[in-house]
């Protein structure tokens, strides 16, 4: 079965502390471990000269065991509990997921 990458970008809401998004994204990386089939995860502040990044401020990767670890995720209680800290501090959201090749 192929590996999933799950990646998102977020846009923090005008007025979010440095403080408030590290907590964020330790509360997600707080999930490997304890939810099976999520791998790793990384995640880091827009950094390009670029410029294409649509007002999105911070982006992340997850790596998922199979496709059926990443459905297992999405409803998963620590999932969910850890949507109800990041959720509230979001103006926007996009999150896109592909399988590796085998």
């Amino acid at each position: 079965m192929p590996k999933v990458k799950h990646y998102g970008c977020f846009q923090f809401k005008a007025g979010t502390t440095d403080e408030t998004i590290s907590h964020c994204f330790q509360t997600m990386n707080d999930m490997v471990g304890k939810i099976p089939g999520l791998l790793d995860f990384n995640y880091g502040p827009y950094d390009s000269a670029e410029g294409l990044n649509d007002e999105y401020t911070h982006g992340f990767i997850m790596t998922f065991a199979s496709p059926t670890a990443r459905d297992e995720y999405l409803p998963h209680p620590i999932h969910e509990d850890v949507k109800d800290v990041v959720v509230p501090h979001l103006e926007r959201i996009v999150v896109f997921d592909f399988n590796l090749p085998e």
